[in-house]
């Protein structure tokens, strides 16, 4: 079966899906969470709707899994004053309260959270794609990550109580709430990503505004009552619409003091003007990423094409940390993308739910799309692809699985610029030794958040 043929049967029916995973009748969200409680919003709504089709006597058609309040710039900024409000300048019930406290309303959350683990991983399935398995693997990982972030805040506190003596002050350093914080979190890891920074900013003292990612909003819902019941009124309020909308006003409100954001770089440096007060706003953020795989002459292949086979491709390359470029020496090009594309042509693509799928929808409309131009540049520019059928795109699919190849370090491909997140990624062969590009990766940009250096061994 042809690459194209294989992709318009990738979509099933209704009848075909197993009922524990159909995604149910669509789900009209109009609560969101302020000052303790769930407040309705009767205004607009934004649809949500899944990468995946299904069949019909009409033929392929997107499944509208319900929709979410599309919050106005006075909604967002009543759940802000709320949090200002639960703060009250570090003299808040939360802020006052002691660590033990806290971690106690944390490990209420958590309980509250593990019920829901069935509704959220189907979630993650159908809004942005994820297959069950890594989806099931994110829900338990969060919760093993705020368990984590308990443990860790005893000991910090432990070591917190002692005195320390220091060219002769006696001193205890205690570590204090910073303030109001703005979590926004990422649409590939919509919850693992969000709570690594929401987590700590609650644990700490701090009272926050959440506002869930654009793909993986409605994953959100089945948490709601768990945040209202587990902490004070203002502690945690959660906020949904356009962040245009929504977070410019919070931004230029000059309330947030603390601003946490996993996203692109021009998104951050976008929010962070329209503080007032940028020089005392904190921020945590975590931003684009070219990360390069280096490939040494002296390397098991085997093993090395299993290593860049999962950096790149692990939820379909939509991840920061994804190896988004690869320099292969010279010696050894050739037969590394033979394995490599062999490898490649084994991953099963398909629906979230089937086992042992690898490859499934993306979420992001018209990210194929894009993703196929990148490819035609490249090509244009002197690359070729080497995997057979690779750049087939169709609605949601594709390009499946696209290697690029370029003889030359050169970098004038916007592939091999760009931090993009999805199915094509770009190989190059430097002519000379691999030091320089190792030091200094041509075509990563900017951005660089970590590279894989695959040898047998360094002496």
């Amino acid at each position: 079966m042809s690459t194209e043929s294989r992709l318009h049967t990738l979509f099933p029916a209704a009848a075909d899906i197993p009922e524990q995973y159909r995604p149910g009748a669509p789900l009209e969200q109009r609560d969101y969470l302020v000052d303790g409680e769930l407040r309705r919003w009767d205004g607009p709504l934004a649809a949500v709707r899944s990468p995946i089709h299904l069949k019909t006597a009409k033929g392929d058609e997107q499944v509208v899994l319900g929709s979410t309040p599309l919050l106005d710039a006075g909604a967002a900024l009543s759940a802000l004053d709320a949090a200002v409000r639960a703060y009250d300048n570090g003299q808040g019930l939360w802020p006052s309260l002691p660590v033990a406290g806290r971690i106690q309303h944390v490990e209420t959350f958590l309980a509250r959270m593990r019920e829901q683990r069935e509704a959220v991983v189907k979630l993650l399935m159908w809004e942005i794609g994820k297959n069950l398995k890594d989806a099931e693997k994110e829900f338990d990982r969060t919760c093993d990550y705020i368990v984590d972030t308990i443990h860790e805040l005893k000991e910090l506190d432990r070591r917190s109580s002692r005195f320390e003596l220091e060219q002769g002050t006696l001193g205890q350093i205690r570590r204090v709430p910073l303030g109001v914080a703005l979590c926004m979190g990422p649409y590939n890891y919509p919850l693992n990503e969000t709570f690594t920074t929401l987590i700590p900013a609650l644990i700490m003292g701090n009272t926050v505004v959440f506002k869930p990612a654009k793909f993986g909003v409605l994953l959100i819902r089945p948490l709601l009552e768990a945040f209202r019941d587990s902490f004070p009124a203002g502690v945690i309020n959660v906020i949904y619409g356009r962040g245009r909308e929504t977070v410019s006003a919070l931004m230029e409100s000059g309330k947030v003091d603390v601003f946490a954001f996993i996203g692109t770089n021009k998104g951050a440096s976008d929010l962070k003007k329209l503080h007032p007060r940028p020089h005392r706003l904190r921020a945590a953020l975590g931003l684009d990423a070219k990360n390069p795989g280096i490939v040494l002459p002296e390397v098991d292949l085997d093993n090395a094409v299993g290593e860049a086979i999962t950096g790149a491709l692990s939820f379909n390359g939509q991840r920061c940390t994804a190896l988004k470029i690869l320099f292969v020496h010279e010696q050894v090009v050739d037969a590394f993308l033979e394995k490599f594309n062999q490898k490649l042509a084994a991953l099963k693509p398909g629906m979230p739910w089937e086992p042992g799928v690898a490859l499934t929808p993306l979420p992001e409309p018209g990210k194929t799309n894009f993703l196929a131009t990148l490819v035609a540049d490249a090509r244009a520019k002197g690359a070729k692809v080497v995997n057979p059928g690779g750049g087939e795109v169709r609605d949601h699919l594709g390009p499946v699985n696209t290697t690029l190849r370029e003889p030359r370090c050169c970098g004038k491909w916007r592939q091999a610029r760009r931090g993009t997140q999805g199915m094509a990624f770009p190989c190059q062969v430097p002519q000379r030794r691999m030091a320089p590009f190792a030091a200094q990766p041509a075509g990563t940009g900017p951005f660089l958040r970590g590279a894989s250096l695959l040898v047998v061994r360094l002496e």
